[in-house]
């Protein structure tokens, strides 16, 4: 408290005056230091960092307190405006694909590193199908691939690969990633929502259409507000605010905490979209970063004035809040006379449970005993009726999707606590961005103001936005981002390695239209992209990382595309798009905290649609290093372990798509060396070499030989031969690995 050492609590924190209240807990200032503080209390708290101010009086609320020099914190680089930088001139150009290279040249040359060489045709033929649809190329493609000499060969290779539905599915899960996707809630229970397949698919239909990545975030963001030109679209529109209801629920009765379901909405869209920890600000003014408490509840007021839906819990089993996705005669004449009958009948009930313990305490008499007869008999009929009514919902399809609710502006939390409440926080956008305040005609119609929130995320002058998605775009090009940290371009992430070629690219983004699709290429045509993964060892002294890429970042297949290619090269790899996850039974939800949903659904569709669960990942996608669905993933860390061998040796999986392999070979290649030469195409997308096929051959042959000595029948043994060989591709590094 400025001025007044009797009230402050910080001076009698460290005059330890009270041993329930001390600092520091063990030791103690020097007298010397205790007098520093009281001298500097007394004369008015004067923060150091703003010369020539007058003490300000105490603030009525410690939120309200500002100690952040704006201007000096908007020369961060991450917060100036992007620049439309110039690729360097450069005297020898030749080895130039496209601008992108002459920045990489240019740092090549400053470091003094030279470049590696260009990669095989079906190197690169393998790593841009892996890279833009997780799967690998067929022997056809391959053929094509080394057919064709034209000048624009790969070019055309790229527009095939752009142009397939398999790209969404990989892209899709890209971004999956970062929206923290689960078919569940996350709670003590873990619920499920069957209707959260909708939002995946809507990301995957967007990538495949190259939705144009403003008008992306704006459907997710606020798509149930945004004008539709048609039913289909305001559909899809409710459906892609996915992102935001998918938020994790937490506790037992997760309703009571929806501060911490908003707290996981502000973090995932902060984080996906703009590069920032804003959730940081939660308790306290961010530590590092020029953001304040005020801007955590500024923003958080968008969502907490929008209603989100509830898929059920330990103490409330039945799911509401979900979104009619029918015409607004449907909703008015079936979806919200049920729902409202429904919600009479649960009255009701609570009422006669509630007569029916007062009857419980009265005496005995006749004309209690009738009461109470009748009162059991009437609960009955109604949790019978009730019960049907839950069994036979109306034939609606419903969204997993958010909507505007009681438009409020939020007061600051002290502590991140909701009940400990400071000064209120007005809706509007980050300071160091602007700041600027919800438009008054919004405030005026009592608007979330989530479709302005929406609109200043996507605005192609907001200096994160562009530079945060193509750097996601290179990170999963070339292995690393060029902001290595790509979900945090604030204090503690990491500078750009290429600041200029960055600036260029988000400028590349916007110009284009925003698509994704042109920024693939604009990537992929480059030289850096085509070098191969062993370039001058004498460059490893200098840059160890390959930071400045002077090699591809040679890159272990994620759990994804390693599940997907071994159904792939066994032949059975389902490529119908997912639906709906087989839940059991609505009616029959009764998880609770001591015993939670969990399940796994075989299947053998591509791994983007597996059913992913928060508390108890999928044990494939656990064991290889799939994505955490309880907070947004901007980088998959990578293990190594004993148990991924173990499993490729032993498990199920592995030894069903041996023999599913195996049955191919044996079925499509008359005499053995045939078979190992397409095994080995199908595995590892190039021929076969000499010794490669002797030494497939010698395999089968010991194998055969020494299973003879077995009890197996001899028609069994060739088979479970080449089943053997087959597991043997799929468990080596350059299976699993992209050159």
């Amino acid at each position: 408290v400025p001025g007044d050492l009797d009230k402050s609590l910080l001076i009698k924190a460290i005059r330890q005056l009270s041993e329930e209240f001390r600092m520091p807990p063990e030791d103690r200032l020097s007298p010397q230091q205790v007098a520093d503080f009281e001298h500097w209390v007394k004369d008015g708290a004067v923060d150091p960092r703003k010369k020539n101010e007058s003490p300000a009086p105490a603030p009525a609320s410690v939120a309200e307190v500002n100690l952040i020099n704006w201007d000096q914190a908007r020369q961060f680089w991450s917060f100036q405006p992007v620049k439309d930088s110039t690729p360097p001139a450069l005297n020898d150009a030749a080895w130039c694909k496209s601008p992108i290279d002459q920045f990489i040249l240019a740092k090549l040359r400053e470091k003094k590193l030279a470049p590696a060489p260009l990669a095989s045709k079906q190197i690169l033929l393998r790593r841009a199908t892996f890279d833009l649809t997780g799967l690998p190329p067929t022997p056809e493609e391959i053929d094509a691939c080394l057919a064709d000499n034209a000048p624009n060969a790969f070019e055309k290779i790229i527009d095939r690969l752009l142009a397939s539905p398999q790209y969404g599915e990989r892209w899709g899960r890209h971004w999956l990633d970062v929206a923290r996707y689960a078919d569940t809630e996350g709670d003590s229970a873990d619920y499920p929502v069957p209707q959260a397949y909708k939002y995946r698919n809507y990301v995957i239909d967007a990538f495949n259409a190259d939705v144009p990545y403003d008008r992306f975030i704006q459907e997710q963001i606020a798509g149930d507000l945004l004008p539709a030109k048609d039913e289909n679209e305001r559909r899809k529109n409710i459906v892609a605010t996915g992102f935001v209801a998918l938020s994790k629920r937490f506790s037992v009765a997760p309703e009571q905490a929806m501060h911490l379901t908003i707290d996981d909405t502000l973090d995932t869209t902060a984080r996906a979209v703009l590069g920032l920890t804003v959730s940081c600000a939660r308790c306290h003014d961010h530590k590092f970063d020029p953001l304040t408490q005020q801007d955590y509840y500024a923003m958080y007021g968008f969502f907490s004035s929008s209603k989100y839906p509830f898929p059920g819990s330990e103490e409330n089993h039945r799911p509401y809040g979900l979104i009619p996705l029918a015409s607004k005669e449907t909703v008015d004449n079936v979806v919200l006379p049920y729902e409202t009958k429904f919600k009479s009948i649960g009255v009701e009930l609570k009422r006669l449970e509630k007569e029916h313990g007062e009857l419980e305490r009265q005496p005995q008499s006749k004309e209690r005993g009738e009461k109470l007869a009748e009162n059991d008999k009437r609960r009955k009929e109604l949790g019978t009726e009730r019960k049907n009514m839950d069994a036979h919902p109306p034939a609606v399809e419903f969204a997993y999707g958010i909507q505007d609710g009681e438009a409020k502006d939020e007061k600051v939390h002290h502590r991140g606590e909701p009940f400990n409440l400071g000064a209120e926080a007005p809706r509007r956008f980050l300071q160091v961005l602007g700041g600027q305040p919800l438009p008054k005609a919004v405030r005026d119609q009592k608007g979330s103001g989530r479709l302005e929130l929406a609109r200043w995320l996507s605005d192609a002058k907001n200096p994160l936005t562009a530079r945060v998605m193509a750097n996601r775009v290179w990170q999963f090009h070339f292995g690393k981002g060029l902001v290595a940290t790509s979900s945090d371009f604030g204090k503690q992430g990491a500078r750009p390695t290429h600041p200029e070629l960055l600036d260029w690219l988000a400028a590349r983004l916007v110009e284009g239209g925003w698509s994704i699709k042109k920024l693939h290429k604009l990537m992929m045509l480059t030289q850096t992209y085509q070098l191969a993964a062993d370039g001058p060892p004498e460059n490893m002294t200098v840059d160890p990382g390959n930071d400045f890429l002077w090699r591809y970042a040679r890159q272990r297949l994620d759990a994804e595309a390693i599940r997907d290619a071994m159904l792939f090269v066994a032949g059975n790899l389902d490529r119908t798009p997912g639906a709906e996850q087989p839940f059991p039974p609505r009616n029959n939800w009764n998880y609770t905290q001591h015993d939670p949903f969990n399940a796994v659904y075989p299947t053998n569709k591509r791994s983007v649609y597996l059913m992913q669960q928060r508390i108890k990942k999928h044990p494939f996608l656990a064991l290889f290093d799939g994505a955490d669905s309880n907070t947004p993933t901007n980088v998959r860390a990578l293990s190594t372990t004993p148990i991924q061998a173990l499993f490729m040796m032993n498990d199920p999986f592995v030894h069903e798509a041996g023999a599913r392999f195996a049955d191919r070979l044996m079925q499509e290649n008359p005499g053995n060396a045939a078979r190992v030469s397409r095994a080995v195409r199908l595995a590892f997308g190039r021929e076969a070499r000499a010794d490669e096929v002797t030494r497939g051959l010698d395999f089968i042959a010991e194998y055969a030989a020494r299973a003879k000595a077995s009890p197996l029948p001899l028609e069994r043994i060739e088979p479970l031969a080449w089943a053997a060989y087959a597991r043997v591709l799929m468990s080596s590094n350059e299976f699993l690995f992209v050159e």
